[in-house]
Formats: structure tokens, C-alpha cells, sequence
């Protein structure tokens, strides 16, 4: 049993001195996982099914994606000319509230179913608020001059 004993010593004392003193390591590298970044191509299907699989929201239905593909032609037509009048009439208000050095000019304005206000605030600030007419909704905002 001593002798058995002995033999175990010296042999854990021999894997001990023989086992190296420094250690191995290797630098890390970055692999990226999504083909987009440089990963591996296979990886894209993956990803794609993890992410459907995740998607709580539906995809959007053909009235609501493609509205103005479902227009008509004249329908197209009235919506642009609508565009451009709103268009117009957002220049000729501009026109109207800055001065001729460029600065924004105080007041009311009117146009169809707005109002804008320009007025100061403090600090070189002014406020310009649009209010719709017809329902009251108004928003704010304040620029410097």
C-alpha cells in the first residue's frame, strides 16, 4: 500500500515538471454572423426565418401599401394639382411673413383655413404658430432671427 502510495507521488510530481510552465493562447477574432456585415451567405436564410418567425406585425394589405397604384388616373391627377396649389399657397404665405432683409417679419396671416402668427418671444426668438381653422389644431415652434 506504501509502495503504491509513493508511486502515485512521484508520478503526479513527473506530470507536474513535465506539463509546459506557459501557457497557449491565441488572439480573438471577430467573426459577424449576418452576410450583410461579411458573415458567412449561408447564415441569410437563417436569420431571415429567425426574424419572420419574430414579427409580430402584419404585412401591410394592397389599400394601404399601394394607395396611389388603387387611384385612378384622374384621381392621381386631382391629388397632384392638390399638391401643387397647397404648394403655391405655402410659397405666397412665405412670401408674405419674410421681409425684404430675409428676417421674419410679426403678424397674422390668413390663408384658407389657416392662420399663422409670428410673434416675439424673447432673446431674438420668435414663435410661429399654424392654426387650422377649422378643427383648432395648432402647432408651435420658435426660430431665431
Amino acid at each position: 500500500m506504501l509502495d503504491l502510495r509513493i508511486y502515485l507521488v512521484r508520478l503526479g510530481a513527473v506530470a507536474l515538471l513535465s506539463m509546459n510552465a506557459t501557457g497557449q493562447a491565441t488572439g480573438l477574432v471577430y467573426q459577424p454572423v449576418d452576410p450583410s456585415f461579411g458573415g458567412n451567405p449561408a447564415n441569410g436564410q437563417v436569420l431571415l426565418d429567425l426574424a419572420n418567425a419574430q414579427n409580430k406585425y402584419p404585412a401591410p394589405s394592397a389599400t394601404t401599401a399601394g394607395a396611389t397604384s388603387m387611384q385612378t388616373p384622374l384621381e392621381q391627377f386631382n391629388s397632384e394639382l392638390q399638391q401643387a396649389i397647397l404648394s403655391r399657397v405655402a410659397s405666397s404665405a412665405t412670401n408674405s411673413i419674410i421681409g425684404a432683409n430675409g428676417q421674419l417679419v410679426p403678424g397674422t396671416i390668413q390663408t384658407g383655413n389657416f392662420s399663422i402668427t409670428i410673434s416675439p418671444v424673447s432673446n431674438g426668438l420668435l414663435q410661429v404658430s399654424t392654426t387650422d381653422t377649422s378643427t383648432g389644431a395648432t402647432t408651435t415652434f420658435q426660430v431665431s432671427q
